[in-house]
């Protein structure tokens, strides 16, 4: 079989910092190729230059055999490939039938847009990844698992023979990842090629035909899926031997540090539920089941229009996210770029931007206070960055969401809400998210997690709440369950359980 795609001694520099480091890649027609590697080994950085969004400073690119050179991404475009970011690059205030038409080479520009041959290009593909909403939908009022699966239907209607996925599943629940799984084989069977780069090690056995790692910008090397097991991977990507470590579940003396109490909003009805010192609590659900609006409640960004919450046990009605931090709650976003970080300010500046009031005299900023209570919390994360002063924007998906973690430790919370703290990250860095949560636990904090991947709930909360429609419809205890069990009463599940957790 002929290589569509090969690439050699691709390099990349960054402000000094080297992203790429003499990385090469091949790919074949109808195969699905994983990228792994730790947060800032290259994987992105390489899909980027592939998809032409940047310049390579060195390196040889070939198509089909021939040299080319990939200028932007319109020429990769006509190449054939395509791309879906991590970091979604969709225009949140026009239309989902807009995002998927503007740049595509598939869409003839016109002086005049028709509103219904919009529709008509966008609605098939829509249909293809399950996604229900209207075209004329604004992208800005969709979660965003549903925005990811706008991105996976544009990339879908340019009609790609390369799609290159970056962390396509890291906001879908499960049944909306086996959809795209299924199209995944669908598309193989068309010989599209496709570059999938993810840290779900499951998925990449599930789906995957090969496998390179990089590690430190550099390709350590190829294999077939077939020949590797997940000990080598996580070998290949980290360096070393990694121990799993097992969940250390925290004393709780039954304080009640949080009660729901039938609480309904815009998007929750009737919620009611108890959160305990030194518990962890987690959230499951669909795509818009109402997970992250208990978040959204919390944190005074939706009105309650009935119902009450009570903090330590002191009813509480939260109208700002200001209030929220004054009362000692904390909150770590779905979408670190939408709702999470300040992308041109500094890492440190978003560490500490909530606690600017501690770290202040006289309304002036002690800057050397401020950097010093910040190296606690990235000491504790294992934070990569060659400068606290850079751009935050200018780090790896992985570390931007740990300085989001970051700040939330600095405030040193009484309750801690995580949306998908962990997505996007590498093996090794969840597992030092997950020992932050038990430290937080075992501190006595409640913490409340949000995930769409099941494992992670089951290895790291107390108990699971189900949710459907805005309800929560079933309380399981982890160790008395199985994600069988979570999945199939979030799909399936006809009425909520009603009582009080």
């Amino acid at each position: 079989m002929n290589v569509i795609l090969q690439l050699s001694e691709i390099d990349k520099h960054f402000d000094g910092v080297r992203a790429l480091q003499g990385a090469s890649f091949s790919l074949f027609p109808g195969e699905v190729h994983a990228l792994m590697g730790e947060n800032g080994a290259g994987k992105s950085t390489l899909a980027k230059i592939i998809a032409g969004a940047i310049a390579a400073d060195g390196g040889h690119f070939s198509v089909d055999g021939s040299a080319v050179t990939i200028g932007g991404p319109r020429d990769a475009q006509r190449l054939g490939i395509s791309i879906i970011y991590q970091e979604l690059d969709l225009f949140p205030h026009l239309t989902v039938a807009e995002n998927m038409a503007i740049g595509n080479h598939r869409v003839k520009e016109r002086w005049l847009v028709q509103r219904a041959d919009l529709d008509r290009f966008a609605e098939p593909f829509l249909q293809q990844v399950g996604l229900t909403c209207s075209p004329r939908c604004e992208v800005r009022t969709l979660s965003v698992g549903e925005r990811q699966l706008v991105a996976i239907a544009r990339a879908l209607s340019m009609r790609a023979r390369i799609i290159l996925m970056d962390e396509p599943t890291s906001s879908l629940f499960d049944d909306a990842v086996e959809r795209l799984f299924a199209l995944i084989v669908g598309l193989k069977q068309q010989a599209v090629a496709i570059v999938y780069i993810s840290h779900k090690i499951d998925e990449v056995f599930h789906i995957c035909d090969r496998v390179t790692v990089l590690r430190d910008g550099k390709t350590v090397g190829t294999r077939a899926i077939q020949d590797v097991s997940s000990a080598e991977l996580i070998r290949m990507m980290i360096g070393k031997e990694w121990p799993a470590r097992d969940r250390k579940r925290a004393e709780s003396n039954g304080e009640v540090v949080l009660s729901f109490s039938n609480v309904t909003t815009a998007k929750l009805r009737d919620v009611s539920f108890d959160l305990r010192k030194g518990e962890v609590l987690g959230i499951a659900g669909l795509l818009g089941s109402g997970r992250s609006e208990i978040g959204a409640a919390l944190m005074g960004l939706d009105s309650c229009k009935q119902g009450r919450i009570v903090l330590r046990g002191k009813p509480i009605a939260i109208c700002s996210v200001r209030e929220a931090l004054a009362t000692g709650i904390r909150w770590v976003p779905e979408d670190r770029k939408l709702d999470g970080l300040m992308m041109q300010m500094s890492v440190l500046e978003n560490c500490t931007i909530s606690d600017l009031g501690a770290l202040s005299r006289f309304g002036f900023v002690n800057r050397q206070r401020e950097r010093q209570s910040a190296m606690e919390p990235f000491a504790a994360l294992s934070l990569k960055c060659a400068s606290t002063d850079l751009p935050v924007g200018a780090l790896s998906g992985g570390n931007q969401q740990k300085v989001l973690l970051a700040r939330c430790l600095l405030g040193k919370p009484d309750l801690v809400f995580l949306d998908d703290p962990a997505r996007g990250i590498d093996v090794g860095a969840k597992e030092d998210i997950y020992q932050i949560i038990e430290q937080l636990a075992s501190q006595g904090k409640g913490i409340l997690l949000v995930s769409s991947e099941l494992p992670e709930l089951l290895r790291c909360c107390d108990r699971i709440l189900i949710m459907r429609e805005g309800l929560i419809i079933a309380e399981l205890e982890t160790g008395q369950t199985t994600q069988e069990e979570i999945l199939t009463i979030a799909t399936h599940a006809p009425t909520p359980a009603g009582g009080h957790a």
